[in-house]
């Protein structure tokens, strides 16, 4: 059976040997007890409530610890002796004891689900916060679908800790304490001959846990993948249709899914054999003591109510140990999401204004680069001393091949990313010395992929400025050439769009961001070329409404059809981090440089696509 359930992992390489296994890296104990007591420090939060769930943990403690001592006191004061005055009183009384020892698991429980659910939402909550806070080259590198699988899966595993295992532990803790302490008094040789398996759990526990805690964040991490792949799937479902890769993608996603098993498998593999491994020594143990108790009872050294309650302690003795075991297995898993979660939470933040960084105030729009340099990977620029001067309301095309630097000048203007030398002028302010919101509440943006949230058209529209009033709105869709299509919407501005803006047209989604740039009033503006692959009519209104935004407002167009910057202020060619044309249409036409030949180029093959 175990032959047939691993014969699918062949493929992988991933020895179970321990210390051969070069696949998984070896757990840090020292990073592991930082994440322990960083995850503790969220407990924090709720220091009041916590305190109420612990001393209810003694509590129940100390009463699971009396029952089996009033159960010997009666089997010798009463059952043995046949004495049946005052039985009646021992025996509501062990029913008192084990009525509140009920009621105060019930209320623990209660209690640390709550504490358990507002640890984990401050602790979203923060993971979330701390998303805004992170550069977007953070999310350059990084799969959606991965990230999202910290902020859900891996923090439900820690909530899932906390609502089981940490009462658990501790109450564990106590009553393992308290056991050996009630042992130590009813009979020091029974005590010390259960002692004797000790050694056998730990050195088995240890053997177990040694692997399962690699297994447990390997099992995160291919999840956290795999998450990712099928997000990154589902999105481009179009794509791999037209292209007909389904069979190529579901390969993919089983490999995956393959190796998720493989180590999930071996995951909860070993860590099932510790239950396994203690029940067998708990039974060993409790073999041993009746067999030895008995004999001691023959001789007078203990009484039978002794060797009763003797045996039950044994079991309560060994319980907290399998339960510590269970609960290690799954304080494991919750660690190794943990230590994926707090990865996030470590990463640098957008680096912050300077200190003396004033507000923006509110501009004409001219934009200078300076000897502007810059680079994504250390060693190989993007940007190479480049200089240009943009007027108030002036256009400016940025035109030129794939990868020359034309988003990389968008970026640094958005401050996305920050120059590495040389300095980026608004309206003569360095824009290094004044704060990233005030720059970019100035800026409004309608690139070529609209992105638009679940919510109402009207929401959507009023993402531009929030303050901003219905009446406003609808007079910034009249201005988009939106207003029409949205009329004829079910409900209007009241309408429900879906994820993205999938239930409209690509050329209605469009529309919809010109007229939420038109609602931000900016005095700079970033363009997309936003017409492709979009019927002629609709291309027709965003030209008309683009065209009405740009007026007065300083506009950079990175162009894509040079047929719709010929009326540009300034065309820049960009090629290979540089500038090396600038001029109008007409200038750069007579010059016969780059331009001339990219212009031609586009329209013989625009020529030769319409034979």
């Amino acid at each position: 059976m175990l032959k047939q359930i691993t014969e699918p992992f062949k493929y992988e390489k991933l020895s179970i040997a321990g210390d051969k296994n070069k696949s998984i890296k070896k757990a840090r104990p020292k990073a592991k007890i930082g994440t322990v007591r960083r995850i503790a420090s969220y407990l924090a939060y709720n220091k009041g409530l916590l305190i109420v769930v612990i001393l209810m943990v003694i509590a129940s403690s100390c009463l699971g610890l009396a029952g089996p001592f009033l159960v010997g006191k009666v089997i010798d004061d009463y059952i043995v002796p046949k004495q049946t005055n005052g039985l009646l009183y021992f025996l509501l009384l062990l029913a008192g004891v084990y009525l509140l020892y009920s009621l105060f698991l019930w209320l623990q429980n209660i209690l640390m689900i709550g504490i358990a659910q507002n640890t984990v939402l401050a602790m979203r909550r923060q993971l979330f916060e701390h998303f805004h806070k992170l550069p977007v080259a953070f999310f350059d590198k990084r799969q959606h679908g991965e990230l999202m699988s910290r902020v859900t899966n891996d923090i439900d595993n820690i909530s899932s800790t906390l609502n089981d295992s940490v009462i658990q532990i501790f109450s564990s803790v106590i009553t393992l304490i308290g056991t050996l302490s009630m042992m130590l008094w009813l009979s020091p040789m029974l005590t010390l001959i259960t002692l004797i398996i000790v050694p056998l759990m730990f050195l088995g526990m240890k053997w177990i846990t040694k692997r399962t805690g690699r297994f447990f964040k390997e099992q995160q991490k291919s999840l956290g993948e795999l998450n990712g792949f099928i997000e990154e799937m589902i999105s481009g479902q179009s794509i791999i249709k037209t292209f007909s890769q389904e069979q190529k993608v579901i390969a993919e996603c089983i490999e995956k899914s393959e190796r998720l098993k493989q180590v999930g498998f071996w995951a909860r593999a070993f860590s099932g054999f510790v239950p396994k491994l203690l029940n067998m020594l708990n039974n060993l143990s409790f073999a041993i003591i009746a067999g030895i108790g008995g004999i001691l009872a023959l001789y007078g050294m203990v009484t039978i109510g002794v060797i009763v309650a003797f045996t039950e302690y044994t079991r309560q003795f060994t319980r907290p140990l399998n339960d510590l075991s269970n609960e290690f297995n799954t304080l494991l898993a919750a660690v190794a999401g943990a230590e994926r979660v707090f990865d996030i939470l470590d990463e640098d933040e957008e680096i912050k204004d300077e200190k003396d960084a004033a507000p923006l105030p509110d501009v004409k729009g001219e934009v200078e680069f300076q000897h502007v340099s810059f680079a994504y990977e250390k060693g190989n620029d993007t940007l190479k001393d480049v200089s240009f001067k943009a007027a108030p309301g002036q256009t400016v095309a940025l035109v030129g091949p794939t990868g020359a630097g034309k988003t990389t000048i968008i970026n640094l203007l958005s401050r996305f990313y920050d120059v590495n030398s040389g300095k980026i002028l608004i309206d003569g302010y360095d824009m290094s010395e004044v704060t990233r919101d005030s720059l970019r509440q100035q800026m409004g943006f309608v690139l070529q992929d609209a992105f638009l949230f679940q919510g109402t058209v009207r929401e959507n529209i009023r993402y531009g400025r929030l303050d901003a009033t219905d009446e406003e709105i609808e007079e910034a869709a009249k201005l988009a050439n939106a207003y029409s299509f949205i009329m004829k919407l079910p409900k209007q501005f009241d309408t429900m769009l879906k994820r993205d803006g999938s239930s409209i047209s690509q050329g209605q989604k469009q529309l919809l961001s010109i007229a939420r740039a038109f609602l931000a009033k900016p005095a700079i503006l970033i363009l997309d070329e936003a017409t492709s692959n979009i019927d002629t009519i609709t291309e027709i209104k965003i030209q008309e409404a683009m065209r009405r935004l740009m007026k007065g407002r300083t506009s950079f167009v990175i162009a894509h059809r040079l047929n719709t910057i010929q009326q540009a202020d300034q065309i820049m060619v960009v090629d290979d981090g540089q500038i090396i044309e600038s001029g109008t249409h007409d200038s750069l036409l007579r010059e016969k440089g780059a331009y001339f030949d990219l212009y031609h180029s586009q329209s013989r093959d625009n020529h030769e696509g319409l034979n």
